[in-house]
């Protein structure tokens, strides 16, 4: 296998991963929140860098790649833990607690709250979220680009 090889399942990888999330939003009615929407945008990096890795080689689009995956790896753990509670997600888009709240601030909360929360899951496979997926497919993503980059072009 080549270094265009694992260039081209990396990048691919990243398009099928940002395909399939659009087609979830506007195909399964799945809207995005704020942390699904941040983890597209290393995925269109790695695209990017894919296709200068493919039309101008050189090494540091490999590393850029593989460190685009990382992030959006990284993102998705991330988004994975504060849909199970472990993390305490972006105040934007989960929710607190809400005991210490007067009603008129519970009110206030509730009226500038956005339509989809972080911390909420719409949709899992084997008990693992979409952004879950996206961590371990992603983390496999970053592995492909790796190997781009142990070979010699």
């Amino acid at each position: 296998m080549t270094r265009s090889y694992w260039i081209v399942i990396a990048a691919g990888g990243s398009l099928a991963l940002l395909l399939a999330a659009f087609a979830f939003q506007h195909l399964g009615g799945l809207a995005p929140c704020k942390l699904c929407i941040t983890q597209r945008y290393p995925h269109v990096a790695a695209i990017a860098f894919g296709v200068l890795a493919l039309a101008l080689p050189h090494v540091l689009w490999i590393i850029c790649g593989a460190i685009a995956a990382a992030i959006t790896a990284g993102y998705g753990f991330y988004h994975a833990g504060v849909e199970q509670g472990w993390f305490e997600g972006p105040t934007s888009c989960t929710s607190g607690d809400i005991g210490t709240l007067s009603a008129d601030q519970l009110l206030e909360q509730i009226l500038t709250a956005p339509l989809v929360r972080c911390d909420d899951i719409p949709w899992d496979l084997f008990g693992i979220s979409m952004a879950g997926w996206n961590g371990l497919v992603s983390s496999g993503l970053c592995l492909a680009w790796l190997m781009a980059l142990k070979l010699r072009a």
